[in-house]
């Protein structure tokens, strides 16, 4: 690695494909499956696991994520550029949330300035079932574009309402205020729209309905994003678990950010 560029830009970037708790009826921790993290000098790293299962209950037949952070010159300019991805195959989770495919994708670049521009674009469900219901996931690409910084996403919440609900609590709707200081945090979901927009027995919750409420099952989180100030962090499936089980799982998820030592 340069010394260049070890001096000129501290990388960020991670991905795992599944991680959780499981508490009731037997306690489970289930370590970070597939997890890879890169150097602050940047590189690259990945990881595979084939063949997960956790008794009956939680399982996949694949799941494997790739980082990497570089530099490269273009029209002149060096840009550095960083990739957090992650996919899970073959997902099940307690016969309730099955997946053939899911892909979580961040891809950052930085150019000048005090942030680096990530982006979402490539990450989705593949034939997603919950609860018996096969639901149609279509991401909001075209809002994500826009929120490429949290300065953009910063502005993008004090002055459309739209996106501002969609930050909201979905379980406790009416908090979220209407301007953010610099420090701020962005908790919001990149769902557009499910289909079909209601499945049998399972209650929408969210400004377009991306947390389900199952009964006898818990609370499915769908491609949730958290954005702060140079960073991003995708969460493709959070599931909360409620009677006869208890606990969470946390399903692909990547984290990417990276700035000048400076910070700007």
């Amino acid at each position: 690695m340069s010394q260049s560029l070890h001096s000129s830009f501290l990388y960020h970037a991670s991905a795992f494909a599944l991680s959780g708790h499981l508490k009731r009826p037997a306690e489970h921790l289930i370590e970070v499956q597939a997890g890879s993290t890169l150097p602050t000098t940047g590189g690259q790293g990945s990881a595979r696991v084939e063949n997960f299962r956790l008794d009956q209950m939680i399982s996949f037949k694949a799941g494997y994520s790739r980082v990497s952070g570089s530099e490269k010159v273009e029209n002149g300019k060096v840009i550095h550029t960083t990739l957090a991805t992650v996919t899970i195959e073959g997902l099940n989770i307690f016969d309730v949330v099955t997946a053939d495919r899911v892909v979580a994708r961040l891809a950052s670049s930085f150019e000048s300035g005090s942030e680096a521009h990530i982006l979402i674009m490539g990450s989705r469900f593949e034939n997603l079932r919950i609860a018996g219901c096969k639901v149609d996931v279509e991401l909001h690409h075209e809002l994500a574009l826009k929120l490429a910084t949290f300065e953009a996403a910063r502005k993008e919440f004090e002055s459309n309402e739209e996106f501002r609900k969609m930050s909201d609590d979905p379980l406790n709707p009416g908090r979220a205020p209407k301007k953010l200081d610099a420090s701020g945090v962005i908790r919001c979901s990149i769902v557009k729209e499910l289909k079909p927009t209601k499945c049998p027995g399972v209650e929408h919750r969210g400004h377009h309905g991306h947390v389900l409420v199952v009964p006898e099952f818990g609370t499915v989180h769908l491609a949730e994003v958290v954005i702060e100030h140079g960073r991003k962090i995708l969460t493709m499936l959070r599931i909360d678990l409620g009677s006869p089980n208890g606990g969470g799982t946390t399903v692909g998820q990547a984290d990417s950010n990276g700035r000048p030592p400076s910070g700007g």
